[in-house]
């Protein structure tokens, strides 16, 4: 943190010395100070803003909500900070579900409330939160969580108002009621936001289609910055710095940890301690997904040949992974549940893997529900999952809904089948050990059949090779 030392003073709430002060941080101000912090500021500017794209469609969705709980008060907080160490925060992001239904994305403000009130024919909806400070206030230069003095301009009630098209007050005027359903407090509640979610809408497409182009611009990033990850003594943190370069400068950030995962790392589902080496001849695995400033997130994986070209078992490793991926996309059809998909996917890691001999039963009896799952030993993970605000979003959507649902017009989610043989498995070959590979692409579900966001970012393994040739020239 860059502040000097006299600007610790600011961490003072009183407009006194403090005499018994518990923290050696916190210093008493001037009097000069305080008779002269208050006065010389310019006017604000009272021009509002004019609403943002994904008003309307928030109001849609709160629409709903009011809908299927009528007579019902209902409070849907954004969250609070997370404390990161002694007096610093993580960054604040929002409850994904306050996002959704306020539109508010990375510029949402900490503590605040959305609170549905019932009316004879609906809701009133008011957006609660702790508007700006006036300057003659001690909040505006002592607070360093909230002042602006500390952490810049922060929004006024009517301009959020205007903005988010929904009507604001300040929060210290929100009092909880008896009766009120609290959202992850009332599983109903939780779960119907959640399901509200299976759905995209156009300006959630949009922003899913933004997020992918941003990723793919990433992968470019981290392809051209290979040689440097291979020089450096810690090269997946190379990886994972510029892909979260290309994240802030685009974006928000990533909307998840990266995995950069290079050698027998890959086969380690969840990688992101990122602090081995990248040695040529390995793969690594990069698993990452750009998040929009409107939360939306990207969720992509390549596997790439650190030298540039596959070995000889290498590609035949990776080419199973797509051609399960492959059959996964195919049986992506309106109508079809959605765990079929990964079943499709599962069918062909079962025969090949019954096919290298690395089965102690057939395929078939492999994949029985019941006394089957040997080939999961080599991809345990679900070969889907539903993306949206939330890289696993409508997690808790009933299983009805999510596994046993059924493919729909507007659904977006991940194909990733991958395959793992660690690199201490002594059920493979030793030419398989250390081999991680997977491969993952973000679907939008359409009438017309599944389309793959991502599916410009190159596939296959003869694509992945002449894209790292031209980017590496």
């Amino acid at each position: 943190m860059s502040t000097g030392e006299n600007d610790t003073i600011a961490d003072e709430t009183v407009e006194a010395p403090v005499e018994n002060s518990s923290t050696n941080r916190k210093q008493p101000f001037p009097q000069g100070f305080l008779d002269t912090i208050s006065t010389g500021w310019a006017e604000r500017p009272d021009t509002l803003p004019a609403p943002r794209a994904q008003a309307a469609y928030a109001e849609r969705r709160r629409a709903a909500v009011s809908a299927a709980f009528p007579g019902k008060r209902l409070v849907i907080p954004a969250g609070s900070l997370k404390q990161r160490s002694n007096d610093t925060d993580y960054v604040f992001r929002a409850h994904s579900a306050f996002a959704h239904l306020t539109g508010w994305g990375s510029d949402a403000e900490p503590d605040s409330v959305l609170v549905f009130e019932p009316t004879h024919d609906g809701h009133d909806v008011t957006l609660y939160f702790r508007e700006r400070a006036d300057r003659t206030t001690t909040e505006f230069y002592a607070d360093a969580t909230v002042g602006e003095f500390w952490i810049g301009p922060r929004p006024s009630l009517a301009g959020v108002a205007a903005d988010l098209q929904v009507a604001t007050a300040h929060l210290h005027e929100f009092a909880p009621v008896d009766g009120e359903l609290v959202l992850e407090k009332d599983e109903s509640l939780t779960r119907f936001v959640s399901e509200l979610r299976l759905i995209k809408d156009d300006f959630e497409i949009a922003e899913m289609r933004r997020a992918v182009e941003i990723t793919a611009r990433g992968f470019d990033d981290i392809i051209r910055e290979l040689p440097a990850a291979v020089a450096h003594a810690r090269g997946e943190r190379v990886v994972e710095g510029v892909f979260h370069r290309r994240a802030r400068e685009d974006g928000n950030g990533e909307g998840y940890d990266t995995i950069a995962a290079s050698g027998p790392h890959a086969c380690y589902l969840h990688w992101t301690r990122n602090d081995g080496t990248v040695i040529p001849g390995d793969l690594i695995l990069v698993d990452a997904g750009v998040e929009a400033d409107s939360l939306y997130t990207a969720d992509i994986t390549r596997t790439l040949p650190v030298s540039g070209t596959f070995t000889e078992v290498q590609r035949r490793v990776y080419e199973t992974v797509r051609e399960a991926a492959d059959a996964a996309l195919a049986a992506a059809k309106v109508g079809v549940r959605f765990r079929d998909v990964h079943a499709a996917a599962m069918s062909v890691i079962a025969a090949r893997t019954a096919e290298w001999g690395l089965l102690p039963v057939t395929a078939e009896e492999a994949l029985d529900a019941d006394a089957g799952g040997q080939h999961r030993r080599y991809m345990v993970h679900g070969t889907s999952h539903h993306l949206g605000i939330d890289v696993h979003d409508c997690a808790q959507a009933r299983r009805e809904m999510y596994y046993d649902g059924i493919l729909t017009p507007g659904m977006v989610f991940t194909i990733e089948p991958g395959l793992y043989f660690q690199i201490d498995d002594l059920t493979v070959p030793a030419e398989l050990r250390g081999i991680g590979v997977r491969i993952e692409d973000d679907i939008l579900m359409t009438e017309d059949g599944p389309v793959n966001l991502s599916a410009d970012i190159p596939r296959t393994a003869d694509e992945v090779e002449a894209w790292m040739a031209r980017l590496q020239r």
